[in-house]
C-alpha cells in the first residue's frame, strides 16, 4: 500500500514537472523572442522549482500527518517562494537616473512562480488558464502598446559630456540610431563641459532606453530631461 502511494506521488510530480516545463517554456519563449532578460530557461526553471517546493511541502505534511505528527503549514512554503522569486525579479530590473526597464520581465517571473505553485498544488486547469492569459497579455497587448506609442511624446534631453574632437557627432549618431526623431540639436560650452540639447520625439520606452545608452557612453557625465 505504501509503495502504491509513493508511486502515485511520483507520477503526479512528474506530471506537474512536465506541465511546468511546457507552461513556463511557453511564457519563456515569448520573452526570449522579444529579447528580454528573463527568457526560456529562466522561466522554465522558476516554474519547475515552484512546483517542486510546493509538491514536496504538501507530500511531507501528508506523511507527517499520517504518522500522527504535526507539520508546517504548506502556505508558508508558497510565501517563501514569493520572497525568493522577488530577488530574481529584482535582478531583471535596471534603474539608471530615472530610467527603469525590466519591470514586465520581473512581473512575468512573479506570475510564472504562481503558476508553478498552482501546478504543485494540483490546480492544473487554473495553471493552464493563467498561462493562456499571460501569453495574451504579453503578446496581444504588446501590439496595443505600439499603437499607443504612436501618440509620441516630445522632450528635451540635456547631456553634459567631456569635450572631444568627435563627441558631438558620436552622441548625435547614437541618438538617431535609437529610433527617435531628432527635431533640433544645440551645443554649447559650460565651464569644462560640452553641453548638448536634443529636442526629440518618440515613445517613452525609446526615451528611457536612450537615457540608459547615453549614460554608458565614456564621455558622458550626466543626462537630464526637461521634465
Amino acid at each position: 500500500m505504501f509503495k502504491q502511494v509513493v508511486e502515485i506521488f511520483r507520477l503526479e510530480l512528474m506530471l506537474q514537472v512536465g506541465l511546468a516545463t511546457l507552461l513556463g517554456g511557453a511564457i519563456g519563449l515569448e520573452r526570449e523572442l522579444g529579447g528580454k532578460p528573463a527568457g526560456l530557461r529562466t522561466n522554465i526553471l522558476i516554474c519547475i522549482g515552484s512546483v517542486l517546493y510546493t509538491h514536496l511541502s504538501i507530500a511531507m505534511l501528508s506523511a507527517i500527518a499520517g504518522s500522527g505528527g504535526t507539520g508546517t503549514d504548506p502556505t508558508r512554503v508558497a510565501g517563501q517562494i514569493v520572497t525568493g522569486v522577488g530577488f530574481i525579479g529584482a535582478g531583471t530590473i535596471l534603474h539608471a537616473r530615472g530610467a527603469v526597464v525590466g519591470l514586465t520581465s520581473a512581473a512575468t517571473i512573479w506570475v510564472v512562480a504562481a503558476i508553478g505553485v498552482a501546478l504543485g498544488s494540483g490546480y492544473y486547469l487554473e495553471g493552464i488558464g493563467t498561462t493562456v492569459v499571460v501569453l495574451a497579455v504579453l503578446a496581444g497587448l504588446g501590439r496595443v502598446e505600439k499603437l499607443v506609442e504612436r501618440q509620441s511624446m516630445r522632450s528635451t534631453i540635456t547631456v553634459h559630456a567631456h569635450p572631444g574632437p568627435t563627441v558631438l557627432e558620436d552622441l548625435e549618431g547614437l541618438v538617431r540610431r535609437a529610433g527617435l526623431e531628432v527635431s533640433a540639436v544645440a551645443s554649447r560650452q559650460e565651464n569644462v563641459d560640452l553641453v548638448i540639447d536634443f529636442d526629440l520625439r518618440g515613445s517613452k520606452r525609446l526615451h528611457d532606453q536612450l537615457m540608459i545608452t547615453l549614460l554608458h557612453h565614456d564621455h558622458v557625465r550626466t543626462v537630464s530631461t526637461g521634465e
